[in-house]
């Protein structure tokens, strides 16, 4: 039964699904693949499930009873977090395809060796009845983490293509339709891109000629006969009848999922595209709350967050002072003036990675890779993003969230609002130690990287609530056991 055969999808606890090919499902505002959402419950439930079982094993009991279940349940539901927060540190959980078969096998060796660290640490702060042997579960919570990975790296990549793909037609041959192409053939290897669609409206294809599909057939017949899962309507001109929207209409009641290049952008790779967003689809549409529930939440939030990560990192920050001391000449800190939550100045502190004498000729410069102003101190904390760590007293002191958009030197800020369309949307929130968009991109080098890297910011803005924050923290953690992304 189709979607549309049905009531509107139901809404649990934040979670809205639905029953078609919808290849996302929305959680407390973020969206994920259903795929990645059906990987995390399999993992989950097969720790937890596998734990019982070596118990009820150990127990020569005849039935399950109870006790099993109680003394299995609580350790295994611990271990399973700690192994899906290690997964997904190191990338299983991913929309992307950025990572070779060797590197996923390198990380899944190393995942099942966290996986025993953790089951161990788990089993000796809440140890078992002295009739189980934790050593065998032990063995046992390693064995499940390596079968599941060796079936997530090995049996997938054996997997007919037909069975692991869904088919998506891009309605358009314009540089948008261009733009979602390039996307859809890099973002996921679970997609296949059928080809462009041509509208009567778009007269210079940006496009290959070869890619355009069925010239003059209709869509929903062109559709039907090439198995098609989604249609992403990605028109430069969308005036003057340019769709046809019975055919679009006769496609998502035969159970095609039909989304606008905007929409394509957000659910799929987790950003909005400036060019394809409009001041009224932002406005008009879900989002952008800023409710005095949710400021508080995450003020306490911050506060918790920031106090356990101090205690934690503490002597390594002694060591970092002593160390940024010993290398140059200067201050161990350096603080900067930045643009904050509604436009308002406020000093950042970070570990001196720098030269004492990095601008001394006054003008500000963005950061590059292999900046010869950085020490070597500096290139290593910058690595492993250890300079970031003074900011905590800053999320402390208010200035600064543990999530949210970089905040920015006002110098670049004055030109950034004027050349880039809704830049200050992202002074909505305050700005974060960590954020979405330095999860997703790479540092932001130039004006060009800016840009890409406000489109995760504006998407984070539009959907940021709790669940985010957490998602955002974990693949901060893989962003720092990589040390990608950083200059």
């Amino acid at each position: 039964m189709n979607c549309w055969q049905q009531a509107p999808s139901p809404s649990y606890e934040g979670l809205t699904w639905c029953t078609s090919k919808l290849p996302v499902i929305k959680i407390f505002n973020h969206y994920f693949h259903r795929r990645t959402v059906l990987q995390v419950m399999f993992d989950m439930g097969l720790v937890v499930v596998a734990l019982i079982l070596a118990l009820y094993i150990q127990s020569n009991a005849s039935l399950f009873h109870l006790a099993i279940v109680g003394e299995g349940f609580t350790r295994g539901v611990l271990i399973a977090l700690g192994v899906l927060s290690v997964n997904s540190a190191l990338g299983f959980y991913e929309r992307g395809r950025s990572k070779s078969s060797g590197q996923m096998r390198a990380r899944a060796v190393l995942s099942v060796l966290l996986s025993g660290a953790i089951a161990s640490g788990v089993l000796v702060l809440l140890p078992l009845e002295p009739s189980y042997d934790a050593k065998w579960v032990v063995l046992v919570v390693l064995g499940t983490t390596g079968f599941m990975l060796t079936h997530r790296v090995l049996v997938g990549e054996m997997l007919p293509t037909a069975l692991k793909r869904r088919r998506v037609l891009v309605y358009g041959t314009g540089e948008r339709a261009a733009t979602v192409g390039q996307s859809l053939q890099h973002a996921s290897a679970h997609v296949e891109l059928v080809g462009y669609y041509a509208s009567p409206n778009e007269t210079e294809a940006r496009v290959p000629a070869a890619a355009i599909v069925a010239p003059g057939e209709r869509l929903d017949l062109l559709a039907q006969r090439e198995g098609v899962d989604e249609i992403v309507v990605a028109l430069t001109d969308r005036r003057g009848g340019a769709m046809p929207m019975r055919e679009l209409l006769d496609c998502k009641l035969r159970g095609v999922r039909v989304s606008d290049v905007a929409t394509y952008f957000e659910q799929n790779l987790g950003q909005i595209r400036i060019e394809s967003a409009s001041a009224g689809w932002l406005i008009f549409g879900e989002g952008f709350n800023q409710g005095f529930l949710r400021t508080l939440v995450k003020r306490v939030f911050d506060i918790v967050s920031a106090l356990i990560l101090l205690v934690l990192t503490l002597p390594l920050m002694l060591v970092t002072a002593l160390l940024v001391k010993l290398e140059s000449p200067g201050p161990v800190f350096y603080s900067q003036e930045r643009v904050g939550l509604n436009g308002r100045i406020f000093k950042v502190v970070k570990f001196r990675s720098m030269r004492n004498d990095a601008e001394k000729d006054g003008v500000p410069r963005w950061a590059t890779a292999g900046d010869s102003r950085v020490t070597r101190i500096g290139r290593i904390l910058r690595k492993v993003r250890i300079d970031e760590l003074p900011q905590l007293f800053c999320v402390l002191k208010g200035d600064m969230s543990m999530v949210g958009p970089r905040p920015e030197r006002p110098y670049f800020v004055d030109q950034l609002v004027q050349d880039i369309p809704f830049y200050a949307v992202r002074h909505s929130v305050k700005p974060g130690v960590t954020g979405w968009a330095q999860v997703s991109y790479h540092y932001g080098a130039s004006k060009e990287d800016t840009v890409e890297k406000l489109q995760y910011d504006l998407y984070y803005v539009k959907n940021h609530s709790l669940f985010l924050d957490v998602v955002v923290l974990f693949e901060t953690i893989g962003v720092v056991l990589t040390g990608s992304g950083a200059h």
